[in-house]
């Protein structure tokens, strides 16, 4: 397995926001190879993809070390579906609204997640807050910038007055990219624990396997996965 970088100053401890997902699982990686103690949490919104959430506790146990603290879990139902269904959260065919974004975003989501890690932050007495948010290889959602990731630590820092630093390590990565930082955390080890554990597919497909891992192949979640993982395979030959 590849060294890790060296650890940060012991007060650097983390919050990762861990959906069960591939990106939150390689970020879950990155946050154990720099900081002495990380913590987790995770939110249910009402999502279809809900049986990502099954895969936290199997990821965990895969990645854990002496480093990993405790699980939190948010339940943000009843505030997101009361502000309305999208793609996401309902039985709704996945297309491109008006204004260009596709229906599975949810408006605020990303916002909402970021405030509540913070305040779990600021109770744990936890500095860093990672996340993986990432706007090279996405579906457009505006909540993944990076301006918007600046802009909230401005106003968490300002509204909770202390000094968190919100990271985002796949900000400027692609899927290839984010393959290819998960082996160079964990090496094939780590490749195949997000492979075979971690999940992506919007409609919540844990029946179909396939090269990349489970999901439906055809929902944009799948597609950009897939294409990721041939793109990164393809770099290895």
């Amino acid at each position: 397995m590849p060294a890790a970088p060296p650890l940060q100053s012991s007060d650097d401890r983390a919050l990762v926001l861990f959906s069960g997902g591939q990106d939150s699982a390689t970020c879950l990686a990155w946050a154990l190879a720099r900081y002495p103690h990380v913590e987790t949490v995770g939110f249910r919104y009402g999502q279809r993809h809900a049986v990502e959430l099954d895969c936290r506790a199997p990821l965990r146990d895969r990645m854990g070390s002496a480093r990993l603290g405790p699980d939190h879990m948010v339940d943000l139902t009843a505030t997101l579906s009361g502000l309305g269904q999208t793609a996401m959260t309902a039985e709704i065919e996945i297309t491109t609204t008006e204004e260009g974004l596709p229906n599975t975003f949810v408006p605020g989501r990303n916002l909402l997640f970021l405030t509540c890690a913070a305040a779990i932050a600021w109770r744990r007495g936890l500095r860093r807050i990672v996340a993986g948010m990432c706007e090279t290889d996405y579906s457009g959602y505006p909540d993944c910038r990076d301006d918007t990731i600046k802009a909230m630590q401005l106003a968490l820092n300002l509204g909770l007055a202390r000094r968190f630093v919100l990271e985002t390590p796949l900000m400027w990565r692609d899927k290839a990219a984010t393959w290819a930082l998960a082996h160079d955390l964990g090496g094939d080890a780590l490749v195949e624990v997000i492979r075979e554990h971690s999940h992506t597919c919007y409609l919540g497909d844990r029946t179909h396997r396939h090269a990349w891992g489970y999901g439906c192949g055809t929902c944009p979640a799948c597609e950009l996965r897939a294409a990721g993982w041939t793109r990164w395979r393809a770099s290895q030959s």
